[in-house]
């Protein structure tokens, strides 16, 4: 019984001891991203480029309103076949106005995620020098809780796909 108490502290005092070598840190990588200048550069370059097609847009809607209070001030003196003409390039102009800006969204969303691309990698570099330098095991994103930087040692996929005999 002694023999067993005794092995179960030597495991235990030596778990304790490989927990203690391990070293987990934690950053809050929004707000590292906030204060980098170049996300700034990035983020107002974007708002450039999504001021284009706010701009197409608002001339497009100043367009449409113009049509539809035109066609209401002149409806009753037209035709048929004048009016159905008019409310077709209305509604192909609020087709147009639709499309655009849906385009715009995608097309800011891709510029936006194409400059942000250079500078989350270069932070994540950043933070992965950090966590070797100081010797981190683990550092986890405080802004979401991901897990950032891992040593590749602590990696258990290799023992337990042993463990269930994958090759």
């Amino acid at each position: 019984m002694k023999k067993i108490i005794t092995i179960l502290a030597v495991c235990l005092l030596t778990s304790f001891s490989m927990q203690a070598q391990q070293k987990i840190g934690h950053i809050n990588s929004q707000l590292l991203l906030s204060i980098m200048p170049q996300m700034k550069k990035a983020q107002d370059d974007v708002k450039k480029y999504a001021q284009t097609f706010q701009t197409k847009l608002t001339a497009m809607q100043k367009e449409y309103d113009a049509k539809v209070k035109k066609l209401q001030a002149e409806a009753n003196g037209m035709s048929d076949a004048i009016k159905e003409v008019q409310i077709k390039e209305i509604q192909d102009l609020e087709g147009r106005i639709v499309q655009l800006s849906k385009t715009g969204e995608k097309k800011v969303s891709e510029k936006e995620q194409e400059l942000a691309a250079p500078i989350i990698k270069k932070a994540d570099v950043a933070i992965k020098a950090v966590a070797k330098e100081q010797g981190f095991s683990y550092v986890i994103d405080s802004s979401t809780g991901a897990l950032l930087h891992a040593e590749s040692k602590d990696n258990l996929l290799d023992a337990v796909k042993a463990k269930l005999g994958i090759k």
